[in-house]
């Protein structure tokens, strides 16, 4: 099994935020969210909403300006 972690940005002070990604035993995506606590919240998606999922986080980053740009 492959786990994917993420760390939260430090502009929105979240870097003790941890965000894992992974595909479970039931051949789902499983997104979690650890806050400071160590409280972890998942999701579960099949496969179809993971892919919808991934074209919507697509465009929302498409929607980010460059702070080069700014």
């Amino acid at each position: 099994m492959v786990q994917l972690i993420f760390y939260g940005s430090v502009k929105s002070e979240t870097t003790e935020h941890e965000l894992r990604c992974l595909c479970n035993t039931h051949h789902e995506i499983y997104v979690g969210i650890e806050m400071n606590q160590g409280v972890e919240h998942f999701i579960c998606l099949d496969k179809a909403t993971a892919i919808k999922f991934s074209k919507e986080l697509r465009k929302q980053i498409a929607l980010i300006e460059d702070e080069k740009s700014i």
